[in-house]
């Protein structure tokens, strides 16, 4: 059984250490030049802040997926809490059902919890998971341009 659960930043990042080249490996833009290198500290911080939502998938205790959020005022809306997606992942074993529903349900619990009006999720377009939150009745908003300009 697959379970979905807050859970503090320090207790789930060793395991997510063990995951993050696979997911890193199969989102990542630009992997050739750009090595994954999570800033630790900053999520510490951000974590030290009460500022940090992590919500994790576990099967039998195994992390099996999670995301990671931001729930801070909006730099343009000081009165609107708002939780904005750093990064999430499902391990390849368990898509297809209903896991990413069960995931990002219990994200919308939590914020809802912890004080926030609006939710923002993103989704790459060369791995396309907008059905996952068409499904969750979120709105298109925007789209983001990328373009590597560092050599």
């Amino acid at each position: 059984m697959i379970t979905a659960q807050v859970e503090p930043y320090s207790t789930f990042i060793p395991d997510a250490k063990i995951l993050y080249p696979a997911h890193w490996e199969e989102l990542a833009l630009n992997k050739d030049k750009v090595p994954l290198d999570p800033q630790y500290d900053l999520y510490d911080y951000l974590a030290e802040q009460d500022a940090l939502l992590v919500v994790t998938l576990r099967q039998e205790g195994k992390l099996v997926g999670y995301f990671i959020g931001i729930l801070k005022p909006h730099l343009h809306y000081k009165t609107c809490l708002t939780l904005t997606m750093d990064i999430f992942w499902t391990h390849p074993d368990i898509r297809g059902g209903m896991e990413g529903v069960r995931l990002f349900r219990e994200i919308e619990r939590e914020a809802k919890h912890r004080g926030a009006h609006r939710l923002y999720y993103g989704s790459k377009l060369h791995k396309d998971c907008s059905r996952l939150f068409e499904y969750l009745k979120m709105t298109p908003v925007e789209t983001y341009y990328s373009k590597w300009i560092g050599d």
